[in-house]
């Protein structure tokens, strides 16, 4: 509480005294800016002293003033009507009981706040007589058992408050834990289980453990005022603890305020951007079903180049939009920036080389999903493409994963390109050699009638022999069939392999490749019995000498 006849700070209190001084005052146009120091009782400003007398300073008289009103406070016999004024040559004194000076008045105090003498010594006595008598009336025993009373009062509905956070907080945790099963579903990003239903729960009662607690804490700081403002003593602090929430509150509050401009011109930006993909994205779907032909661009193009209009709009919706982020023009900021910035480059080279190899791959068409390939020693079926790999799946169910940058420096080869309803589809083929003594057309008409056997593999075109050497011991004979089925190879071959054998033992041709060495004469024969008649006669053993 202030008792003063002048309501200012001492921070401003000698530019408004200066303001309020006459301006015809001799006194007064010759004194600089003045400053007043203030007289206290129990912290509370009283009034303030600015002008010097004799060799005491105007602070040196504000705190001798002061100690002597505290004297006056502390008297338990103080009589308000004992304070009389006493008038002498240079000024007019504040006297208790006629023989204890309180403070004096000047001319230089009258003129220094632009009041008469005798009209400021009769304020400042007001002033001085009600605060003593407010601080004797505010501090009795009374009052002292009163204020406790209101602060044991205020601790036990502070305490209730606390005790039924409690309580609500405990019920609506139990409430979800019987409810487990109606609330929580988990949490699912496309196909991948994020969170199980227990997890989810574990989260929220988490979650709900933390926001009790914030809610017991920002209760019992939001309680602290009240219970400060009870004692004098204590009051000041009422004010500087809510200062501590308020002041951040209300700048945040200006802060949110000043960027609602620029708030709603992002939105708009946002806006604009997010429908223009939309409709970009139902031209890229309608591509992509081959409902719109473009000539020279592919279906299988639409989504890779959609995938990357989106990045090039996003960036530059980020660009437009970054003056009106708040902050966007420190350099704490920009140098956050830069330092992210500086980090994905380094990070991420090998990354952007296999995005580019996944780039260049998309728009040379080498393969698609589900084809059956071959990049450097790895042989299956593609299964996935994305920006940065390439997975294939081989036949033993071996899933994989090929960096993209590899698989645009490596030669790939493509088995299902040529498996199409309007192609012969891909040929199969697989070489075995026989020796000079077995015609070669025998041979031919095993090989075609093995291929023709042969499941997955096509009757016409019709098979074809080629002979594609002629060695010392042997000659190698080259089998071909064409097949739809390119995933099915090492099937195809396995059957393929199995039926040369038979139709070779059913024409009575031994595979004798690629070495064989055997006394012929005399020797049993190579071919399964099952294939041979029944009165066949092993030849004796024979030795002739010229």
């Amino acid at each position: 509480m202030v008792f003063s006849q002048v309501k200012i700070t001492k921070s401003t209190v000698g530019n408004t005294v200066n303001r309020a001084l006459p301006q015809t005052d001799s006194i007064t146009k010759t004194t600089p800016a003045i400053t007043g120091f203030p007289v206290v009782l129990s912290k509370d400003t009283l009034l303030f002293m600015y002008q010097k007398i004799g060799s005491f300073t105007a602070q040196n008289r504000a705190k001798a003033i002061s100690e002597r009103i505290t004297q006056l406070y502390e008297d338990p016999f103080f009589e308000p009507d004992s304070l009389q004024i006493s008038t002498s040559d240079l000024s007019l004194d504040l006297v208790y009981k006629r023989d204890f000076i309180i403070l004096s008045v000047t001319d230089f105090d009258a003129k220094s706040v632009g009041l008469d003498r005798s009209v400021l010594m009769n304020k400042n006595r007001s002033i001085i007589t009600k605060a003593i008598l407010f601080q004797k009336a505010n501090n009795t025993t009374f009052n002292f058992l009163k204020r406790i009373a209101l602060e044991l009062l205020f601790l036990g509905l502070i305490g209730l408050v606390l005790y039924f956070i409690n309580v609500l907080f405990r019920r609506l945790k139990y409430f979800l834990i019987r409810n487990d099963e109606k609330h929580f579903k988990g949490v699912k990003l496309n196909n991948f289980n994020l969170l199980s239903t227990s997890q989810q729960l574990q989260l929220v009662l988490k979650t709900i453990d933390l926001l009790r607690i914030a809610v017991l804490i920002l209760t019992v700081y939001l309680s602290l005022p009240l219970l400060f403002s009870v004692f004098p003593a204590t009051e000041e602090y009422t004010t500087t603890l809510l200062n501590w929430i308020l002041k951040p509150a209300k700048t945040a509050l200006m802060g949110f305020v000043a960027f609602l401009p620029n708030l709603f011109s992002i939105l708009v930006i946002v806006f604009l951007f997010k429908y223009a993909l939309k409709i970009i994205k139902y031209f890229v779907d309608e591509i992509q079903k081959e409902n719109i032909n473009i000539d020279g661009f592919y279906s299988d193009w639409a989504k890779p180049t959609f995938h990357i209009v989106k990045v090039l709009m996003y960036a530059f919706m980020l660009v437009i939009i970054f003056p009106y982020l708040p902050g966007s023009d420190s350099p704490i900021f920009k140098g956050v920036t830069v330092f992210v910035g500086v980090l994905f480059s380094i990070g991420s080279s090998n990354a952007i080389a296999n995005m580019v190899a996944g780039l260049v791959i998309t728009y040379m068409r080498p393969f698609k999903i589900g084809d059956f390939i071959k990049i450097g020693d790895v042989s299956g079926e593609v299964i996935e493409k994305t920006a940065l790999v390439t997975r294939i799946r081989t036949p033993k169910k071996e899933d994989i994963t090929i960096p993209n940058a590899t698989v645009l420096s490596s030669s790939s080869i493509n088995f299902s390109a040529n498996t199409k309803a309007n192609t012969h589809g891909l040929v199969i083929h697989t070489t075995v050699t026989i020796g000079y003594d077995v015609p070669w057309k025998s041979i031919h008409q095993a090989l075609i009638n093995a291929a023709l056997r042969t499941d997955l593999l096509e009757k016409e075109p019709q098979p074809f022999v080629l002979q594609t050497s002629l060695d010392d011991f042997y000659v190698s004979y080259e089998i071909n069939a064409y097949t739809k089925a390119a995933t099915q190879q090492p099937l195809i071959y396995s059957h393929l392999h199995q039926n040369i054998q038979d139709c070779f033992n059913e024409e009575g041709i031994e595979i004798m490749s690629p070495h064989y060495k055997a006394l012929r004469d005399g020797n049993k024969t190579t071919i399964p019995e099952n294939y041979l008649s029944t009165d066949v006669q092993t030849p004796v053993f024979v030795v002739k000498n010229k």
